[in-house]
């Protein structure tokens, strides 16, 4: 598939008919060139078939002249291919219909990224932006016969060093990536996925390629562009309406009538309307009628998603010259930037109508270095994943791509909303006109192609731009900083949020992440600290304090990246592994690591907690450490997570009302150790599994202040509860409760976090007889006089490592079909934390991993992603808790 998703003609999310002609009637004129191209180096050393959308790498790849660029260390190996120059060459025909067209148009949707077009042997145009699309006019140059195109593609990597010498004036950090990230240099000189030339958790493969459709275009009188319609609420008429452009490209002057319709909701107008010759952006506003009851789209768990069918159509003179039909969806986003009372500072919430929203999720990363090679499936079942693990929220980073249309169409349908930055991720950029101009075209189109899309809430800058210039992360002399602030509001203000103020009036715009939002302005658009949790969204990564205690994170307004690193599961690494590289030294793992001591602060951080694995077996040991890294990761997100949700509510100390916990990070690009919570192929990780409860709409938290326990009611629901607290005793040594406690019922108001349990540690353990912190463990409910609501939670008295008690816990396990679902049921003789199942390489995930059996039995589901048997697994199914790993 392709990485927008479609062919040409383009649009977002509508069905397209291109009139080329006032009696061509309702089929477009257009001819795809997507399919089989050829494909050579500079020196014709290297000729194959290549498929159209792709790139290099995967051509190379599908031909057996290279293995898996995946598989070990071929991201070494294969530099060479980033280091040519590489040329895409097809002939096609044209029928005399199509030339003798008014216009005629070679359209490509995205190249990447710095190319020289040619044909029939004259040069019809450049490219040097992988997030454009490129039309250049062809009628005149179209033979009659066989016509020849070539893309001549420069390689990136050789591309942004020239640009980098040729910006003398002054340096533009970063000049290259940390030596461990095994990447190539001034990336920032591209306009291209920025995370291509390496990144901490990915490799470098700096793609080429034709990697979205490319087709010719022909018509007599007009060509819809692009349709975008943005739906606008006047609270003081209580009236709603759907602002539509049309983007028209016009052979001359047409004069006719616009007509715009939701029937769903009865509205309807028509506008007497000129398309002047060129290429025009031209608004219409369809008033909703008042009678018509509108339907909200809403976040995931806080109501439905619907959407309306807008109808589009054009006429001259009584004949049809457009028509077409889009999606509609009808939501308000407010950021919510004001003083708040007993703090200094300002608040940072979302409002999604009227309504203040916790953004409860994840970071989106590229999921694969190859756009090309991304299926719909692939992303159908990441984005499933999201609101299966209760997340309403993804930050799409600006270090990546702007997604294919799918994405945005399938956050639609399943209420995730999406944070989405620009393409600017950790560093500072060249403001050179041409850089300039280039990257106003291409904000221009990305507006235009999402604006439609309810799921978006708003537009962000850039990745930590902000605070690498005011935290000093380059070594700026204090005499260039100037140079550089001046360089950053022209790109980030001058240009970019000036061309979202004008293009789209329905969201808010941020200039960075993270940033202190209202009061970085006020202080010229970099704040003296952008990570002040007083304002705005903060980012935070500490990897060598102990993640369990909450004191040792920001109580901020907004947590919009955060986390700790993990390594994913033997299965998904074997496909690119060989024996030797399965051990925790061996040359592999080390390689794999693009985050400086990142291996190393894995264990360091286990160790707070948990024995390290210590098998003799070398294999063993190896699969134990990946296991010990997932559950230190689980608990250590875990932990953060709980904290910000129970500070929602409350101010301590001047900070808190916290609304919003974006963890780092959601996906993975290939096999490696990463912040990430799914595996490169979809596997769950055991974070992953636990943030389905730590997301929950209700949540109870558990924690120490003070040598005492509080237990907080945590709800993201629209309605009040009155809610309880029920404590659960248990011995590391038996399955059996010691002692059960129940606080008394509490009014938990619908969007808050209350205390609904507090006491002394001592006094709990001597009032249930014969526990101590070491011997005994806690697990905890909340409840109403309905019955249980949310999950149910543990907190840990002691570090597992120092428990008493704790034995083998000698888990059985009967796997069984039960109608159309696949059941295992599992039995302890002791209390087992940290129990996981796993299938291998059989695609899935169960109801429930990673979890604490603190009863002798438990049973779980298999949500098989693929057909497979009792039998299968019943042979692939492992059982490992925290004691099998020393």
């Amino acid at each position: 598939m392709t990485a927008s998703g479609d062919t040409c003609p383009r649009t977002l999310g509508v069905l397209l008919c291109l009139f080329v002609g006032v009696v061509s009637g309702c089929s477009p004129e257009s001819l795809s060139l997507d399919g089989k191209w050829s494909l050579s180096n500079c020196n014709g050393s290297v000729s194959l078939a290549a498929q159209v959308p792709g790139c290099v790498h995967s051509a190379l790849q599908q031909q057996g002249v290279i293995q898996d660029p995946y598989f070990r260390f071929n991201d070494l190996t294969y530099r060479w291919i980033a280091l040519e120059n590489w040329t895409y060459t097809t002939v096609f025909n044209v029928s005399a219909r199509v030339r003798n067209k008014q216009k005629v148009l070679l359209s490509f949707e995205g190249v990447d990224t710095v190319a020289s077009i040619r044909l029939n042997g004259v040069t019809v145009g450049s490219t040097d932006n992988m997030f454009r699309r490129y039309d250049f006019s062809v009628r005149d140059l179209l033979r009659d016969g066989v016509n020849e195109l070539k893309v001549g593609l420069m390689s990136p990597v050789l591309y942004a060093s020239e640009r980098r010498e040729a910006h003398s004036a002054y340096r533009v950090p970063p000049e290259c990536p940390p030596d461990v990230q095994k990447g190539v240099c001034h990336v920032n000189f591209i306009r291209k996925e920025q995370s291509s030339f390496s990144w901490d958790w990915g490799p470098s493969f700096p793609t080429m390629g034709l990697w979205k459709g490319v087709c010719v275009e022909a018509f007599d009188v007009l060509q819809l562009v692009q349709v975008s319609s943005v739906p606008l609420y006047n609270s003081g008429l209580s009236q709603w309406s759907v602002q539509v452009e049309l983007h028209v490209d016009a052979v001359q002057t047409t004069h006719g009538q616009v007509s715009l319709s939701i029937p769903e909701l009865e509205s309807e107008q028509s506008f007497q309307t000129q398309f002047v010759s060129g290429k025009t952006k031209n608004i219409f506003i369809l008033h909703i009628n008042t009678s018509s009851e509108v339907k909200l789209w809403w976040p995931h768990t806080h109501g439905d998603q619907p959407s309306y069918q807008l109808s589009v159509r054009g006429s001259q003179d009584g004949l049809l010259i457009l028509n077409t039909k889009s999606k509609v969806s009808f939501r308000t986003v407010e950021l919510i930037q004001e003083p708040v009372l007993g703090s200094p500072g300002l608040s940072f919430y979302f409002r999604i109508n009227g309504k203040p929203v916790f953004l409860k999720g994840s970071n989106w990363i590229p999921a694969h270095s190859f756009q090309d090679q991304i299926s719909p499936d692939v992303v159908r079942n990441l984005l499933q994943s999201a609101v299966d693990a209760n997340m309403n929220t993804l930050r799409v980073w600006g270090g990546g791509v702007y997604e294919q249309d799918l994405f945005y169409s399938v956050c639609d349908e399943l209420g995730i909303m999406i944070w989405q930055d620009f393409m600017f991720a950790c560093a500072m950029y060249p403001t050179e006109d041409d850089f300039i101009q280039t990257v106003r075209e291409e904000v221009v189109q990305q507006l235009r192609r999402l604006k439609s899309h309810p799921s978006i809430i708003i537009w962000s800058g850039n990745n930590e731009n902000e605070a690498a210039l005011a935290t000093d992360w380059f070594n700026i002399p204090s005499s260039q900083r100037p140079t550089y602030t001046r360089d950053y509001v022209t790109l980030y203000v001058n240009n970019i949020r000036k061309i979202v103020q004008e293009e789209d009036q329905s969201r808010p715009f941020l200039v960075s992440s993270p940033t202190n939002g209202a009061e970085s302005e006020r202080q010229g658009w970099v704040a003296a600290d952008p990570y002040d949790p007083h304002y705005g969204d903060t980012h935070f990564y500490s990897y060598l304090l102990d993640c369990w205690d909450w004191r040792t994170f920001p109580r901020t307004r907004f947590a919009s990246e955060y986390g700790f690193q993990s390594w994913p599961s033997l299965s998904t690494l074997q496909p690119v592994s060989v024996e030797e590289d399965w051990s925790y030294d061996s040359d592999f793992t080390s390689h794999r690591q693009h985050h400086e001591d990142g291996n190393q602060q894995m264990l360091l951080q286990a160790a707070f907690h948990f024995h390290l694995p210590n098998a003799t077996d070398p294999l063993k040991r190896f699969t134990d450490t990946l296991y010990i890294s997932q559950v230190t990761q689980a608990q250590c997100v875990k932990t953060q997570t709980e904290f910000y949700r129970r500070s929602r509510t409350e101010i301590v100390e001047g900070k808190g009302q916290t609304m919003g916990a974006l963890y780092w990070q959601l996906n993975d690009i290939w096999q490696g150790p990463s912040w990430s919570s799914i595996e490169f192929g979809g596997k769950w990780k055991m974070l992953h599994y636990f943030a389905q409860s730590f997301f929950a709409p209700v949540l109870p938290v558990g924690f120490e202040d003070a040598d005492s326990l509080f237990i907080y009611a945590v709800s993201d629901l629209s309605h009040d509860l009155k809610l309880r607290a029920v404590v659960t005793v248990f011995s590391w040594a038996r399955p059996d409760p010691v002692c059960t406690l129940r606080s008394d019922p509490l009014l938990v108001p619908g969007g808050s976090a209350v205390a609904v349990f507090k006491q002394p540690v001592a006094a709990l353990l001597a009032g249930c007889g014969r526990c101590t912190r070491t011997t005994c463990l806690l697990t905890f409910h909340l409840e109403d006089a309905s019955g249980r609501q949310g999950p149910t939670n543990h907190h840990f008295l002691c570090s597992p490592k120092d428990a008493e008690g704790l034995q083998r816990p000698n888990i059985t396990a009967k796997v069984q079909e039960v109608g159309s679902a696949l059941v295992i049921t599992l039995h302890s003789s002791s209390v087992a934390p940290f129990v996981w199942l796993d299938v291998g390489n059989i695609p899935g995930r169960f109801s429930s991993n990673g979890f604490l059996m603190a009863s002798g039995n438990k049973t779980v589901t298999f949500d098989a992603w693929r057909p497979t048997s009792v039998t299968e697994l019943s042979r692939s199914l492992s059982v490992t808790s925290l004691t099998d790993v020393y």
